[in-house]
């Protein structure tokens, strides 16, 4: 795919959207506007979120919350998952379909109400008087087709609030408006793949990760905030599918023989003798796959892919198979809600792309954002806690106070079985008539902080990452404490702490797929977590990437290596190691992949 185009229009994007934003906050918050008057309330709320949020955080939390939006729809209308285009004209018109239609009288009745249907009749009838009839009758429209996605992707789709509302940029239908450059952008050929909206993602945060590594050089720390813009890289899809073959699709070959699965696994290095040590799999919904720093979710959107062919290779019905892929087997962790949103949405898509009735069925797939919890475990109502450690509990719940720093590299203390248990006693309290009040403040939280612990305890087959980059340099104060306490063989990236997380993410005898920095192979300071991983695991692959395995990133700025390895210790195992370093490009290093397996093949 040339992303070059993508490129500049997310940056420009970014750009116009706050400068848009930021002037319809102005004009909505001026003393005589007519929002006071009209919406009252929406702009007591929107003013309330200034203060949450600060004026600042609160014009890019709304500009990208449209950037998304449009991305998103623009992507289903040409993919037609949409009953009529939201955003994009017919081939040889110019205005978006839904407008066109409602031109013609015909507005879909799932899309708006009644009332507002009338109100959008009469804007364009003249029946109602407007300055602008056809860009207020189109801003009806749009609003009304995002609330109508609510009931299907409500992480993306959030039920507008009026005070966002308030914030929509005024252009929406000339020659020049953000609508009409992402039409431009994303052209029918760069939607034909929902990686599409993973690199928009990746461009639209650009500058910001710019502006935090420039703030680093001048001494500031990394925090919370910056962290999702200094860390999110997309992966190249051949390094996707190399990890991905040879954890997920290896797996299933070792536990099914006679599976046909390899023929369409390219990049998949088979093994040189028989195996007898691996995780044994009953059924297709054991192979749970847990990406701990999903991003858009590219790792899972191929996991996808490859479990949809063991599926139908196992005769399930195709209707059935999407619903059972992402009720059972793909589980991302995040701490960026931004990206935790695009992948739900590219994995809700390929579900759609395979069955086009998924839509219906509403279907939530098993992304969680790690947030700040709090909560007192000594107001947990003691007959909760039968049979729970509340030592463990109590840990926990300082665990979840500060989860935006630590994301996937917290480790619960409370066992699976000990989640399984609270989390049915809390389920069944919560929806008790006679609930009080001050219990419920206590439950809520609670019940938030075991559904995190829940995603980080150790039950995956396959662990699958693209675990972020980033050096003590950059950490501040809490995180260097942190990775000294919790990570000390391994403390001196995050990238490193992420690999000695794997292990215990991952079930013993499960895989392990990772690209990170090649440093920990070689630098005394990674000496102990090389010791560490020799004993307790087995290297069954190793492409040796160097530098220039990103396209995005320029020079020698970043030398990786990407390996799979067996949750397990081996003696004498003959791993495939392949030394692709002196590749300059993506499209070269995997030519190098390529022809290094076809002679081992030999």
């Amino acid at each position: 795919m040339d992303t070059s185009k993508l490129r500049k229009f997310a940056q420009f994007a970014r750009r116009t959207l706050i400068e848009q934003v930021s002037t319809k906050l102005k004009q909505v918050l001026a003393p005589d506007s007519r929002e006071r008057r009209e919406a009252r309330e929406a702009v007591e709320g929107l003013e309330s979120q200034i203060k949450l949020h600060t004026r600042e955080g609160l014009i890019e939390k709304v500009a990208y919350t449209w950037f998304n939006r449009f991305c998103a729809l623009r992507y289903m209308d040409l993919n037609r998952f949409t009953t009529v285009g939201v955003v994009s004209p017919l081939p040889g018109q110019f205005q978006p379909e839904i407008l066109a239609e409602a031109k013609q009288g015909h507005i879909d009745e799932e899309i708006l109400n009644d009332q507002i249907s009338k109100k959008v009749l009469a804007l364009l009838n003249g029946s109602s008087p407007s300055d602008n009839p056809q860009g207020e009758a189109y801003r009806l429209l749009f609003v009304g087709a995002c609330n109508a996605f609510h009931r299907v992707m409500p992480y993306l789709f959030e039920r507008i609030a009026s005070y966002s509302e308030l914030l929509l940029p005024d252009d929406l239908l000339s020659g020049s408006s953000i609508l009409a450059y992402t039409c431009e952008a994303m052209t029918p050929e760069a939607c034909e793949n929902v990686e599409v909206i993973g690199w928009l993602y990746q461009y639209y945060i650009t500058e910001k990760k710019d502006e935090v590594f420039e703030n680093l050089k001048k001494g500031k720390k990394i925090n919370p905030d910056s962290i999702p813009a200094a860390t999110q890289l997309f992966t190249p899809h051949w390094i996707v599918r190399y990890l991905v073959e040879n954890s997920l699709g290896r797996l299933w070959l070792l536990n099914r023989p006679q599976s046909k699965l390899a023929k369409q696994m390219d990049y998949y290095i088979p093994p040189e003798v028989p195996e007898t040590e691996f995780l044994h799999i009953q059924k297709p919904e054991d192979l749970k796959v847990c990406d701990p720093a999903c991003g858009s979710g590219h790792m899972l959107t191929y996991a996808f892919d490859l479990l949809y062919a063991i599926y139908e290779e196992e005769g399930y019905e195709a209707n059935e198979i999407p619903e059972k892929i992402l009720t059972h087997n793909l589980y991302g962790i995040e701490i960026d809600e931004r990206a935790a949103e695009l992948a739900a949405l590219v994995l809700t898509l390929k579900a759609r792309e395979k069955y086009r009735r998924f839509f219906r069925k509403s279907i939530q797939p098993q992304i969680c954002v790690l947030k700040n919890v709090t909560v007192d475990p000594a107001e947990v109502p003691a007959a909760l806690l039968e049979g729970i450690s509340r030592e463990s509990l109590a840990h926990d719940a300082r665990l979840f106070a500060q989860a935006d720093h630590f994301g996937s590299l917290l480790v619960p203390h409370l066992k699976p079985s000990e989640i399984q248990t609270l989390q049915a006693r809390v389920s069944t309290k919560l929806a008790h008539p006679d609930l009080k009040w001050t219990e419920n403040t206590v439950l809520e939280p609670l019940q938030q902080i075991l559904a995190q612990a829940d995603y980080l305890s150790a039950k995956y087959p396959v662990v699958i990452a693209n675990p972020p980059y980033m050096g003590g340099k950059g950490m501040n104060g809490e995180l260097k404490a942190f990775a000294q306490t919790n990570y000390p063989d391994s403390k001196s990236d995050f990238f490193a702490m992420f690999i000695e997380r794997g292990f215990d993410l991952c079930l013993p005898k499960g895989n392990i797929g990772m690209i990170t920095m090649q440093s920990w192979m070689f630098l005394s300071s990674y000496e102990k977590l090389r010791m560490k991983l020799l004993e307790q695991t087995t290297i069954i692959s190793m492409a040796h990437l160097g530098a220039r395995a990103f396209d995005s990133i320029g020079g020698e700025v970043v030398s990786t290596t990407a390996f799979v390895l067996l949750n397990h210790h081996l003696e004498n195992y003959q791993g495939a190691f392949l030394r692709l370093v002196t590749g300059n490009s993506e499209k070269e290093k995997s030519q190098l992949f390529m022809n290094a397996i076809a002679e081992k093949a030999k």
